[in-house]
């Protein structure tokens, strides 16, 4: 269970990271004015992923 709970985070953590990527690189090439719908929906899958990140972290 700790291991997969160990795998699951580091896919996720993974992903979080080239979703940051993905939206620091539109925030630069805007120059900050204004946000793409893509970008909005990978914020909130970054969100998403950091609770369930984090809720894996409270259990054990």
């Amino acid at each position: 269970m700790l291991k997969a709970n160990y795998e699951a985070n580091v896919k996720d953590l993974e992903r979080m990271k080239k979703i940051v990527e993905s939206v620091q690189a539109e925030i630069e090439q805007s120059q900050g004015h204004v946000l793409s719908l893509k970008a909005l929906k990978d914020l909130e899958e970054l969100e998403r992923l950091s609770r369930r990140v984090r809720d894996r972290m409270k259990r054990h």
